[in-house]
């Protein structure tokens, strides 16, 4: 893999990942940007202790524009996108409407006593993973995911060096339903300068595992019996599981978990690298042949966060869906969205066997 990085016309960070040494991606950004947005800003919640970044900034951001105009294309003689190249394989920039930069300004007000405010400090970047805006992931060749996954884990470990990063969050939003503003097929990674609430709770539940076993590690403990009881699995081979959790929160939510307990992306071998893509574009089409139409979903790497807790972090990739039928979805109403209490639609061991 080829990694060239350039500089963007408003001086944002552009990283080309080509699968052949002889590309030339060194093209100059033609277009006249303003200078990139100030960093968000970042409310701490008492009731919940938790921070809530305010971004008023990405009220603006592109909305679904005509594929003639899409900024994740390469661009052309007659067209300037996010990428100068006229081609490209894999590539990641700092995204133009950010929540969390580096480029912090002075702090706001604080709104109450209760309410500390901090610059939303961080980084956020967009993965494109084909020059193709027509394609999907499902339908990338297992040599492209790698170069993927190899971005995903170089990026992870570069944003993990930057003062003040605690969580490394890479994902990807498909599908209108799930709420996307581009369709070119892409991710995001977040660098996060909190570890978030479920990352919070996740390191918690494995702590105390931990204490009352002599030191066993929890996620490793659940993927052993959800391969042991089988019900639940979708596809493995021989270093990634793929199953329906026993507890799953969504109609169709499938984690893949490497069968060594690694912290993060870049900890993986070459082989578990190798071996990732085949199974999951065997769970992607599996999604989309599910109702016979492409599936909406959220990609979602856990890593362990970038300074504690490492040794009890295990990465995986969870998989979900807010369809629940064909001409259903699943709305987080009341019972979800203000007290955070789950009710699945679907027994997840049926989820599994109509996956299977």
């Amino acid at each position: 893999m080829k990694r060239t990085m350039v500089r963007l016309a408003d001086g944002r960070d552009l990283i080309y990942y080509d699968e052949r040494d002889d590309a030339v991606r060194e093209g100059p950004d033609r277009r006249d940007l303003p200078p990139p947005p100030p960093a968000s800003e970042l409310r701490y919640d008492p009731l919940l202790d938790e921070w809530v970044a305010i971004a008023a900034h990405r009220q603006t951001r592109i909305f679904l524009p005509p594929t003639d105009q899409c900024p994740l294309c390469p661009s052309t003689p007659d067209q300037s996108s996010e990428i100068p190249a006229y081609d490209y394989d894999v590539a990641v920039f700092e995204n133009r409407f950010p929540s969390l930069s580096a480029r912090t300004g002075e702090p706001g007000e604080e709104p109450t006593p209760y309410t500390p405010t901090r610059p939303g400090l961080g980084r956020c970047e967009v993965v494109c993973f084909t020059a193709d805006h027509h394609a999907s992931f499902a339908t990338l060749p297992p040599a492209r995911v790698r170069t993927v996954l190899d971005a995903l884990a170089d990026r992870t470990g570069e944003l993990s060096e930057l003062p003040g990063v605690e969580q490394i969050f890479c994902f990807e939003n498909r599908g209108v339903e799930i709420g996307v503003t581009l369709h070119h097929p892409h991710g995001q990674i977040y660098a996060y300068p909190f570890l978030t609430p479920r990352t919070r709770a996740m390191m918690a539940a494995a702590r105390r595992h931990a204490e009352r076993t002599g030191g066993r590690i929890l996620f490793a403990d659940v993927l052993a019996a959800e391969r042991d009881a089988g019900v639940r699995v979708v596809a493995s081979n021989a270093h990634w599981t793929a199953y329906v959790p026993a507890a799953a929160r969504w109609p169709f939510e499938v984690h893949i978990a490497p069968h060594r307990q690694v912290p993060d992306l870049p900890a993986l071998d070459d082989a578990e690298r190798a071996a990732f893509g085949p199974l999951y574009l065997d769970v992607l089409r599996r999604f989309d042949q599910l109702f016979d139409k492409p599936m909406p979903y959220i990609s979602a790497w856990h890593q362990a966060p970038v300074r504690v807790d490492r040794d009890l972090g295990y990465l995986h990739l969870q998989l979900f869906s807010v369809r629940r039928a064909a001409d259903k979805l699943k709305y987080l109403a009341g019972s979800e969205s203000a007290m955070g209490v789950f009710i699945n639609d679907i027994r997840p061991e049926q989820a599994a066997a109509m996956l299977r």
